[in-house]
């Protein structure tokens, strides 16, 4: 059933707060609860989205018992950088009357906080003069026939879990099958409404359209793509580059053994989700466990386990949480040379883009000892409780 899919499951075993790894939500509980929540297509609800408010991040309908949920944090995918004062976010919350727009507490680089108020379809949206620059991902689908040709979608997408979902739905509901070639989906650079971007390919490929104009596409059923065709199955490279500037947004290199492997294994790898319950607390999705749980405060336990290398995705998590001083904690504590640094600050990318980048340099210097343990123990003494908290959270998903 598509339900299985989409739909969470989170046992909290008593107050706190807990967050779900596979969809960022935060939930603040009053007692022990069983919290049930789905990620939901905006679309569905686009005529009730009016400007100048836009989509801010996914949408979910969440439930459980009345009184026990006292606010849930609600990811957003937006870049807020110099901007942040001149943003209104509230959410959109749908209820049998139609849609309302209510406060919020307060918001992060991350996270919108809403007091809970009832319990139906809720999500966050933000109101701004300027133009918005989101958080980017892109969604690579390769198309399964008896050809030896090679044909692809490529989906730009926010970094937004309802528009993800949507895109896989719209893949899986097409006249062709295909199937997700694995690969990092989080754009180096932000993507900008209204700024144009063209698809490269390395050796040269059909594509078709040759250039895109990125809007985010939430609120439209119909989500717009890139096809990729090459006459020989071979090995190449991609790469997202912004029309204006020729600057890389994201790029990636395909190999058969990325289609093939993903071909023969794609129900192995749909259930490869089991053996990690907590100690303390349960959740599940489909009926096996994929989430943590993480105190505010104090170290979860059972952390000093994790052996897993750190992905790009938790990286530039990370990133987004570094402070001020993040250059001399580099330089300190993860033994980075200050030309390496300076040599990144020179591109002028976004902040959050170039703490990234300083991450990939430690992590491809560390190599097979770059983990989640290792990083932790390195920045333990000297980050914030915020960029701590998103640390031990890396421990207890590994």
């Amino acid at each position: 059933m598509q339900l299985v899919s989409v739909c969470f499951r989170l046992k909290a075993d008593g107050e706190g707060t807990y967050q779900c790894k596979e969809t960022g939500l935060i939930f603040e509980v009053t007692r022990k609860v069983d919290i049930k929540y789905c990620i939901l297509s905006w679309s569905k609800y686009a005529d009730l989205v009016v400007k100048p408010w836009v989509v801010g991040g996914p949408l979910f309908d969440v439930n459980c018992e009345p009184g026990s949920l006292s606010s849930i944090q609600f990811p957003h995918s937006l870049c807020l950088g110099s901007h942040d004062s001149d943003m209104t976010f509230k959410v959109f919350h749908v209820k049998n009357s139609g849609a309302s727009l209510e406060h919020i507490v307060d918001y992060s680089t991350s996270h919108v906080t809403w007091r809970v108020s009832s319990l139906s379809p809720v999500g966050p949206v933000i109101q701004s003069e300027d133009t918005m620059s989101h958080h980017g991902a892109v969604i690579l689908y390769k198309a399964v026939d008896q050809n030896p040709s090679l044909s692809f979608r490529v989906y730009i997408a926010t970094n937004n879990e309802s528009f993800i979902k949507d895109i896989s739905k719209s893949v899986k509901h097409s006249s062709k099958k295909f199937v997700k070639i694995d690969k990092p989906p989080v754009c180096q650079k932000l993507l900008q409404n209204g700024k144009k971007y063209r698809l490269i390919s390395e050796p040269e490929a059909e594509i078709t359209p040759e250039e895109i104009e990125f809007v985010d596409g939430s609120l439209l059923k119909l989500k717009s793509y890139i096809e990729v065709y090459l006459e020989q199955p071979v090995e190449f490279k991609l790469l997202l580059v912004e029309a204006d500037s020729e600057e890389i947004v994201w790029k990636a290199k395909l190999r058969e053994c990325d289609w093939t492997q993903q071909d023969q294994n794609q129900n192995t790898l749909k259930s490869g989700l089991s053996g990690s319950r907590r100690r303390k607390g349960s959740c599940s999705l489909a009926d096996e466990s994929a989430y943590n749980k993480r105190r505010r405060h104090g170290e979860p336990s059972g952390m000093y386990g994790a052996r897993g290398l750190l992905t790009d995705e938790q990286l530039i998590t990370l990133a987004g949480r570094l402070g001020p001083d993040w250059i001399k904690v580099a330089v300190a504590n993860l033994d980075l040379e200050i030309d390496t640094i300076d040599a990144i600050r020179e591109k002028k990318e976004e902040e959050t883009i170039c703490k990234f980048r300083v991450l990939k340099k430690w992590q491809e210097k560390a190599q097979g000892r770059a983990t989640a343990q290792n990083l932790y123990n390195c920045l333990k003494a000297v980050v914030s409780a915020e960029a701590l908290e998103v640390l031990a959270g890396f421990l207890q998903e590994t």
